[in-house]
């Protein structure tokens, strides 16, 4: 392994189908008043919302609700989950849901003690907080972002026609999480199948960097296979609990920055599906699935030998008798195979892109230099006209 790093996460997870009784060890650690965040009732419909409120209520905790966080959530509702936070003086920002309600309560209790408008400060300026941070804790509906153990929080700014991540130090991240994986039975086969690419290109965007013998790819190695095994039984029963408990925990260990260590990363396929989202407001997970083998076809020259690797250890492929680009291409070919199988979108226009969007989406795409090809502007609007 090349470079030197330093690696800590602060975040505590509580595994399994009775992890929710775990609240009641965390709660007493917090001060009365819990902001309860959570999306459009679903889990109202599921009984997980009666469960965690009776163990609230239980431990003696004022319930603020703020409802209504959507896939991609915006600026507009980050302002106003701050305003709620701050005129109920609360001491606990709980997450209820998937990836975009635990970003938006990370994004929320970095801003609740700020007085720069959040946008500006953490996502035009990038800046750090400097203010007090309101603790954050994620009950789990959906596995795919990863968002339960790590400091990322995106957020869309549909005026400015941009979707953002800003990836926040360890002070930020969740103070505990709790996955159970029978939370995430009752979600559309569309949604799961989202959510289980964007495991799998999280573990992409840490893998296809770097060109020394490092520990991180090894492991990232297992977790594809672990996500590809998993996901190929989860389409067919999707209440199978250990296909299921498998893509969740592969989810956490994702982008919990551990396999990140080492890398200099790429996340370019994030770039160009964030972008996508910010004019479409598309599913985060089938956009990263729509512009990946475009853009994977664009860099391989320049990264030949990771795919040649990722053909051989990821997916079997037999390298006797071939060139290398064969054994990449054949690699490239069972991925996309495998991504039909699961169900995910393969090109934009199944998104509602059109020829028409292309340049707004290439302004909203944030060019990064840590994979093996950095793009300009003219590559982008090629992979995002390759990927239509």
């Amino acid at each position: 392994m090349l470079g030197n790093f330093s690696y800590h996460n602060p975040t505590k997870l509580y595994f399994g189908d009775d992890a929710l009784q775990y609240l009641n060890d965390e709660l007493p650690k917090y001060g009365n008043t819990v902001q309860l965040i959570y999306g459009g009732g679903s889990i109202k419909k599921n009984g997980i919302y009666d469960a965690v409120t009776k163990i609230l209520k239980d431990n003696g905790k004022t319930i603020v609700e703020d409802a209504g966080v959507m896939p991609n959530p915006t600026a507009d509702k980050l302002r106003e989950g701050v305003q709620i936070a701050r005129e109920n003086h609360v001491d606990l920002l709980l997450a209820v849901g998937g990836g975009s309600c635990c970003d938006y309560a990370k994004a929320v209790s970095v801003s609740v003690n700020c007085d720069d408008d959040p946008w500006d400060k953490y996502y035009i300026r990038f800046e750090e907080p400097d203010c007090a941070i309101v603790p954050v804790g994620c009950i789990l509906t959906m596995a795919g972002t990863g968002s339960e153990m790590n400091g990322g929080a995106v957020i869309t700014n549909h005026e400015q026609k941009l979707k953002i991540g800003h990836v926040f130090g360890d002070n930020v991240m969740p103070k505990f999480s709790i996955l159970n994986p029978t939370f995430t039975f009752s979600l559309p086969k569309r949604q799961m199948a989202a959510g289980i690419y964007d495991i799998f290109n999280h573990i992409c965007e840490q893998y296809f960097s770097g060109d020394d013998d490092n520990t991180s790819d090894y492991l990232a190695e297992a977790l594809m296979k672990s996500v590809i095994h998993s996901s190929l039984i989860a389409v067919e029963d999707p209440e199978n609990y250990e296909a299921r408990s498998n893509i969740m925990w592969t989810a956490t260990w994702a982008l919990n920055t551990l396999i990140s260590r080492g890398k200099t990363t790429d996340w370019m396929v994030h770039m160009l599906g964030q972008a996508v989202g910010a004019i479409t407001d598309a599913t985060h997970g089938m956009t990263l699935a729509a512009v990946s083998l475009p853009y994977y076809n664009f860099i391989k020259p320049y990264g030949l030998h990771k795919f040649v690797r990722f053909a051989k250890e990821v997916w079997g492929v037999d390298p006797n008798g071939k060139s290398d680009e064969q054994i990449a291409d054949e690699g490239l070919a069972k991925m996309e195979s495998w991504m039909k199988k699961i169900g995910v979108a393969m090109n934009l226009s199944e998104l509602g892109t059109t020829p028409e969007m292309i340049e707004d989406i290439a302004n909203a795409t944030i060019l990064l230099d840590g994979g093996y090809k950095k793009l300009d502007r003219d590559d982008v609007v090629a992979v995002l006209k390759a990927s239509l």
